[in-house]
């Protein structure tokens, strides 16, 4: 049940997984394929505004998407990318990954493959996964500069039809405990998580915003 003390729970987990980057021009804008739509309009619209001269798609078919869609996340993205103005010539797709992690590393050969090297990106995301986003980046590509942005959309609008208020909830709380447990696995990169985000993290589980959780 959504309560003013979930909202304000959920507002502090969301504020967190915010990284804040300004932007700057970089070499490539990598959009990390999910659900939301709205992350290809992103990475268009970052593109359309000069701050980088390549646009990479990465994502196959996911946790979410793969009983949702049958073409994958990165095709779906670089079509809107297209029909925004992008022209298809900018963009690379990387249409295999099924997780965070393998978005990078996909990325990485793809990269290879075409003799490419950047050293600056500017990885989109949900809003909700810019931190567990940059802890992935940099711990399988440590040497590489990265920013981290997302759709500018403000928590309480964020929701929609697809993607209740619920759900962003729960992948919220799932997000915030993978950060924690991930760095012991190799996985992410260690990133602090401030007392009163960890107790809004525990309130909620209690509350039963648990769906996304992992077994531990």
């Amino acid at each position: 049940m959504i309560t003013p003390e979930v909202l304000q729970l959920a507002q502090q987990l969301w504020n967190y997984h915010h990284m804040n980057h300004s932007l700057a021009k970089s070499d490539c804008i990598l959009a990390l394929g999910s659900h939301d739509l709205r992350v290809a309009d992103r990475a268009a619209e970052l593109y359309l505004q000069g701050w980088a001269p390549l646009v990479i798609m990465s994502g196959g078919l996911g946790n979410f998407t793969q009983n949702m869609w049958t073409e994958s996340e990165a095709d779906k993205f670089a079509a809107i990318a297209v029909k925004k103005g992008v022209p298809a010539e900018a963009i690379l797709i990387e249409n295999k990954s099924t997780n965070t992690g393998e978005n990078i590393l996909f990325t990485q050969q793809l990269l290879t493959q075409k003799g490419l090297d950047p050293q600056n990106f500017i990885v989109v995301q949900k809003p909700y996964m810019e931190r567990r986003s940059y802890a992935t980046f940099k711990k399988h590509w440590p040497n590489k500069n990265l920013l981290v942005t997302s759709p500018q959309i403000a928590f309480e609008k964020y929701p929609t039809d697809d993607i209740p208020l619920e759900r962003v909830i729960n992948i919220m709380i799932g997000d915030l405990q993978r950060i924690r447990l991930y760095p012991a696995k190799g996985f992410q990169i260690y990133q602090d998580i401030p007392t009163q985000v960890w107790d809004a993290y525990e309130r909620l589980v209690q509350l039963g915003f648990d769906k996304h959780l992992m077994k531990v």
